[in-house]
């Protein structure tokens, strides 16, 4: 009888945990991203089409503010959880030419055009994957306002890529 007050209990202590919303482990201490940022926006549709960075294993709805996307010219479609993932594709694939890049906005996770968004290189927000953090926003001012209370250094998707290459 005992048990079966403690298992009901330990179903009821479960379902809570579970509608908390809360990950089940805590931080991604095997990739050293405990404190990282990590996004508060809802599940986007390419992050459940494609659920998992293909170069670390990531969780991309989890760094959906950081995600990116490859579109490469002959259709195939790279997702990663970062600009740091995303120069490792490209040193694996030489001169093979890309269609479009996306990354998720730092603000709510939308994707938006990498080489259209404002980036900031650095700050006091720990990056994805990195060093130095690379966050990129659709909006100027949001970059702005992001770079006058954190810090960094604004700068263009070319100039995100290259830090991130250099990095590897």
């Amino acid at each position: 009888m005992k048990m079966r007050y403690f298992t009901a209990a330990m179903l009821v202590v479960a379902g809570v945990f579970l509608a908390s919303g809360q990950p089940a482990v805590a931080g991604h201490a095997h990739h050293g991203h405990d404190g990282a940022a990590e996004s508060p926006v809802a599940a986007p549709a390419d992050a459940v089409e494609y659920p998992d960075c293909v170069h670390c294993g990531m969780d991309r709805v989890k760094f959906a503010h950081s995600r990116m996307l490859i579109v490469y010219q002959d259709g195939e479609k790279v997702a990663t959880c970062s600009i740091r993932c995303v120069a490792l594709d490209l040193k694996t694939k030489k001169n093979k030419p890309v269609a479009s890049f996306q990354v998720g906005d730092f603000t709510n996770g939308t994707l938006i055009d990498a080489e259209k968004a404002h980036w900031v290189i650095g700050g006091d927000r720990r990056g994805v994957m990195t060093k130095t953090p690379k966050w990129a926003f659709a909006d100027k001012d949001a970059a702005e306002a992001f770079f006058a209370r954190h810090g960094g250094t604004p700068a263009t998707f070319a100039e995100a890529l290259k830090a991130a290459t250099d990095e590897l």
